[in-house]
Order: structure tokens, then C-alpha cells, then sequence
């Protein structure tokens, strides 16, 4: 591969993860200022608190210091607000003070500190501090940053500010048993600026990521691989054949079984890969930004882009390599090339480029017409799936259990590999048939081909397209350079 464009397309790749991720984090940061509105807060609901000591603390609000003096900001990051009803008649009061005065105020007497609140089922911790004293009047006391006291609900707000704080609440006239139901909300007058940073910085950075990664999938498929042998070639290069069901299929997957394969090296085939899956996250980035780039191209052109046709059909040829190798069908021990060109390797992936494409058919065949294949997809790759409702919460949730047909037959391939040290060659050819079945499938999701792929399982190593006998193929020599084919 040609290091220029493989650069861009890694540096191109970075920059759009960063970019999504700034413009996810801002469009959260809008829809979160919308939702809290000028005046509003976010709220949460009313807890019950109750305590037969004299007083209820939260917790340490903000790092643990030890300064007398906190430093004011005027920076409105958060405000917070705290309503508390009391059932006592004489009424509640509620305060915020700098830790260090609060354990001042109440050394010596019976209290009780918030450690935790359980919502389902609603259940408060409380850590309880013994006592003697009765505090003296809360409201006489001049260390409060923000206060509020009377009869029925009483509300207090506070701008956030640097230090260690915490939250008192007693009852008006100091007495023993606090009995309330306290709510808290917050605000920032942060998130319309951070919204509006994050979501220009992000769609900026976004735009450089994909303009790199585009350029970088052109450069590494202009006069790269040829996506196919037929290149050139009037379609179909080889007629329908009755005799040999799916000849005529323009997406051509092949692999052939090494007549001599390790028991025990499948068993660490999936970490010696981890260079490959390394490379095809970045490769896949390419290919999923520009096939949405052929998309456009083909809806207005109605042609498929050259050099993006190479690149993709050369990742889908590496994805099919990597996937021979370790896991999706375990059929040889030679390591696979880093290249998106066509090796002599066993596994070979081939797409005819074709020269026009429906304008409309664009549109719909990615999600709507391909369903039916999706739907037998998921049972051969997805594994099952089953519904079920948390009592906790009225929603249904799927979730995946179990292998995946594929993924069943690999592994009970793999364990006769590892016992007998044979691969069974009729589990090898239904193997096959089932990862040609879903190549077919994603050449033509990705809108690389018209024609509509067969509900049809051509097993064997060899595909019923692929031009010459089996036993032609099975007899090639490998390209120059390259080690012979077993």
C-alpha cells in the first residue's frame, strides 16, 4: 500500500472519531441546555429524610480543603437548588457552609450524615455521629454561603464555588428529630457555550477526518488492485450454467483447505491476528465513509467510483483473509498478507466492477430489499437472540446468547482439528457456503452490484463463478514471488 494515502487515511480516521465524539458531546450539551430552559432545573425526586438526632448533613460537597477562605468564582458553572418540606409545625431550616464551620457547629452534638440514597427499592444510609448538645440557633449562625428558614417548604439557591461544603438541614427552632422531604436541582450556564464550542470544533474536525479518509481510500484504490479478474471483460465473462447454480454471480469468494493443517495453532490464531484487526478498524472507517461517498456518486452518476470500488472490494478481500485465517473458517496456517491486493494466498475474494449502476435502486436495496438476507444473516453470524422485561423497567430488551451457526461449525471444526488433527471436508465446504452466502450479501448492502444475491448455500472451497474448473484452480501457481498454493 502506498504510505501517502495509508497516512491520511490513518490520520483521517483519527481526526473523525475525534470529531464524532466533540459532535455527540455538544449535541448532548444543547439538548441538555433546551431541556433545563432559562429558569429551569434539572430535578430530582423527592426523598424522605428522617432522623432522630438533631441534625442531617450530606456529604462533602467538592475536594477536601482545608482553606477558611474559599476563593469565589464568578463563573456560573452550576447552580444549585434544594427544597425541603418539614412536617415539623415549627417549621425547617436549611443551609450551606463551608465544611470545616459546619463540624465546628455541630462538634458535640447528636447528628446524622447522608452516605447514600437507594432507589429502587427507596431506601436512605444514614452514618450516625453521637452527642450531647443541642445546636445552638441555625439561623442566629453568620457561616452560612446560602440559607432559608420558616414554616412548610422552604427553598435556598447557591452558585457552585471552589471548597468544601455541605448541606445542613434542622429544624427551625434546632430540636431533636428532623423529619423532611428534600428535592435538588441543578443548572450550568456552561452548556450553551460548551454546546456551541464542542460543535465547532467537532464539525470542523469532522470535515478534515473525512476529507482525509477520502482522499486516502482514492489514493490506495487508484491504480491499485483490480477488484476482479474479469476487470475489463464484457459481463457476464462467464454464462448461467444450469449444471453449476451460481456461475453467473458478479462476487466470487474462494478458499481453499491446506491438506496439512496444526492441531493446537487455531487456539492462538485470534491474538497472532491482532496486528490485522489493528489495521482493518481503520481500513473499515475507509471503507463505511466511502461507500455512503459512492452512494452520492451513484444516485447522481449512476456509476461506481473506481478507485473507491478497489479500495472497498480490497477490504472486503483483507476482512475475508484475516477471517479464513482465524476465525470464520480456520482453513489455513499461512499467515495472511498485509496487501488489498489479490496474493496467491488460499483465500481470495473477487467483485466485478460494473460499469452501470440503477440511480434509484440506491437508495432502498442497503435496508429494504436486503432484509430478507439480513434476517437469515443473523442466524448464520448473529448468534440467537431472546426478549425479555426487567421488572424494574416496562421496557423490552434483546439480547444475543449463544454462537452463531457460523461460528458453532468453526468451533466443532476446530475441536476435531485439535483430537483427530483432520479437517472434516464436508463441515469445511458448508463452512465455506455460509461466509459466501454473507460476502454476497455485504458486496451487495455496500452497493457494489445490482444483481440481487442468491437465497442459495454454494458450498465447496471453490466458487461456481470463479473462471476455470476446480481443479485448474487447485493446480495454479502462485503469482512471482509469492509461496506455492497447497
Amino acid at each position: 500500500m502506498k504510505p501517502g494515502p495509508l497516512i491520511m487515511l490513518l490520520i483521517g480516521t483519527i481526526l473523525t472519531l475525534i470529531g464524532v465524539g466533540l459532535v455527540t458531546a455538544g449535541t448532548v450539551a444543547a439538548i441538555a441546555n433546551a431541556a433545563q430552559g432559562s429558569n429551569g432545573y434539572f430535578s430530582s425526586r423527592t426523598v424522605p429524610f428522617s432522623t432522630d438526632t438533631y441534625a442531617l448533613t450530606s456529604p462533602t460537597l467538592g475536594p477536601i480543603s482545608s482553606a477558611d477562605a474559599p476563593v469565589p468564582l464568578n463563573l456560573d458553572i452550576a447552580r444549585i437548588r434544594l427544597e425541603a418540606t418539614s412536617a415539623d409545625s415549627d417549621g425547617v431550616f436549611i443551609g450551606i457552609a463551608p465544611r470545616a464551620d459546619v463540624d465546628d457547629y455541630l462538634a458535640g452534638v447528636s447528628h446524622s450524615e447522608v452516605r447514600g440514597v437507594e432507589t429502587s427499592p427507596l431506601r436512605v444510609r444514614y452514618l450516625d455521629v453521637a452527642g450531647r448538645d443541642r445546636p445552638e440557633d441555625p439561623a442566629d449562625q453568620d457561616f452560612w454561603v446560602a440559607s432559608a428558614v420558616g414554616p412548610g417548604s422552604q427553598e435556598l439557591t447557591w452558585q457552585v464555588q471552589p471548597g468544601s461544603w455541605t448541606v445542613v438541614v434542622l429544624n427551625a427552632d434546632g430540636g431533636r428529630g428532623v423529619d423532611v422531604a428534600v428535592q435538588a436541582g441543578v443548572r450550568s450556564g456552561l452548556l450553551a457555550p460548551a454546546a456551541a464550542t464542542l460543535l465547532t470544533v467537532g464539525i470542523l474536525t469532522l470535515v478534515i477526518g473525512l476529507v482525509l479518509v477520502i482522499l486516502g481510500v482514492i489514493g490506495l484504490g487508484r491504480g491499485g488492485p483490480a477488484p476482479s479478474s474479469r476487470t475489463g471483460t464484457p459481463a457476464p465473462a462467464v454464462p448461467a450454467d444450469p449444471d453449476r447454480p451460481g456461475a453467473d454471480y458478479p462476487a466470487r469468494l474462494n478458499g481453499r483447505l491446506d491438506p496439512e493443517l496444526s492441531r493446537a495453532l487455531w487456539l492462538v490464531k485470534w491474538i497472532l491476528v491482532i496486528p490485522h484487526l489493528i489495521v482493518l478498524f481503520f481500513l473499515w472507517v475507509g471503507f463505511s465513509v466511502s461507500t455512503v461517498v459512492a452512494g452520492f456518486a451513484i444516485l447522481f452518476t449512476g456509476r461506481y467510483p473506481r478507485a473507491i470500488f478497489n479500495y472497498n472490494v480490497g477490504v472486503l478481500r483483507w476482512n475475508w483473509r484475516v477471517g479464513f485465517y482465524a476465525y470464520s473458517a480456520l482453513g489455513t496456517d499461512r499467515y495472511p498478507p498485509f496487501t488489498l491486493a489479490a496474493t496467491g494466498y488460499p483465500a481470495d475474494l473477487e467483485v466485478d466492477y460494473p460499469e452501470r449502476l440503477s440511480h434509484g435502486l440506491v437508495l432502498v436495496k442497503w435496508w429494504l430489499l436486503v432484509l430478507p438476507h439480513l434476517f437469515i444473516l443473523a442466524i448464520i453470524t448473529g448468534g440467537t437472540w431472546s426478549w425479555t422485561r426487567s421488572e424494574a423497567t416496562p421496557w423490552t430488551r434483546a439480547t444475543d446468547s449463544g454462537f452463531s451457526l457460523l461460528g458453532l461449525l468453526v468451533v466443532i471444526a476446530a475441536v476435531i482439528l485439535l483430537f483427530s488433527g483432520r479437517y472434516r471436508r464436508g463441515l469445511f465446504d458448508l463452512i465455506l457456503g455460509l461466509n459466501r452466502w454473507f460476502y454476497r450479501v455485504v458486496v451487495y448492502a455496500a452497493l457494489m452490484r445490482d444483481e440481487y444475491p442468491p437465497f442459495r448455500l454454494d458450498q465447496g472451497p471453490i466458487d461456481p463463478g470463479t473462471l476455470g474448473t476446480p481443479q485448474d484452480l487447485d493446480a495454479r501457481p502462485a503469482p512471482p514471488g509469492k509461496d506455492p498454493v497447497p
